[in-house]
């Protein structure tokens, strides 16, 4: 059963290369905007050769990293005091609702003039992206803890804190385990929109430069390494939480199948 359940995405995968190898091999598609698998694959190959492709996988895996340890470092204390304060609720909450429902490239213009058009504005423009998934999923798993277990801490004579430490952010966290899988895939969702803006390294300028050349193998071997760098840091995320939290194991396996 392992061994089956290993081989079937890459039956899956091979499937769509076939498919994808037969309709240019039959003519079903125009080379020049679906090149067959062998010439992004002779892309790719030409990138590797020259270093490229290490230079931009290098300095997207740095932006993705950072952006997306920021937005969490920002949303999971920002969590926990809306959850736990009426006050801050009532001030902060209908302003972070307004943040969420503008799409992080509509603030391209406004990052570049706060942050100029250096890293920091790119890392803005992922941490907007990556933040909310975390802050909702902590608030969600909090807002679901029973409260027979809080009533139970308390009669044990726990104090608030240990309460928050021991009861509360523990039952939360499959919630913020899902609200971080979720966000680091946001945080390579909008690297392009990132890289878009005076960048001269990143899979997402490759992209765009590869775009305005009009060639359309380079944009989809770029494509490829990031759906493959977001597969495995997905893959090394859920490996940290289950060494972490063994207890979540079961459930992060549950959701991988």
């Amino acid at each position: 059963m392992p061994a089956r359940r290993a081989l079937t995405p890459v039956a899956v995968f091979a499937s769509v290369v076939l498919v994808w190898w037969l309709a240019g091999r039959l003519g079903w598609t125009n080379a020049y905007l679906l090149p067959a698998p062998k010439a992004v694959v002779a892309a790719l190959t030409d990138l590797a050769a020259s270093g490229a492709l290490v230079k931009h996988a290098l300095t997207s895996i740095q932006r993705v990293l950072l952006g997306f340890a920021l937005s969490t470092a920002l949303a999971v204390p920002l969590a926990v005091l809306l959850s736990a304060s009426r006050p801050a609720r009532t001030v902060i909450d209908p302003l972070l609702e307004f943040v969420r429902q503008v799409p992080p490239l509509a603030l391209i213009p406004l990052l570049i003039l706060w942050l100029g058009i250096g890293e920091a504005q790119k890392l803005g423009i992922i941490v907007l992206a990556s933040f909310f998934p975390v802050f909702l999923g902590l608030r969600g798993g909090i807002a679901g803890v029973d409260p027979r277990l809080i009533e139970v801490g308390r009669v044990a004579g726990l104090s608030r804190r240990d309460i928050l430490t021991r009861i509360v952010l523990p039952s939360a966290l499959p919630e913020l385990v899902v609200g971080l899988r979720i966000s680091l895939g946001y945080s390579w969702r909008a690297l392009v929109g990132a890289e878009l803006i005076a960048s001269s390294a990143g899979l997402g300028y490759m992209i765009i430069d590869a775009e305005n050349l009009a060639r359309t193998d380079i944009v989809l071997a770029g494509i490829l390494v990031i759906g493959i760098l977001g597969l495995l840091s997905d893959l090394l995320l859920r490996r940290l939480i289950g060494h972490a939290f063994p207890w979540l194991s079961a459930d992060l396996e549950a959701a991988r199948a």
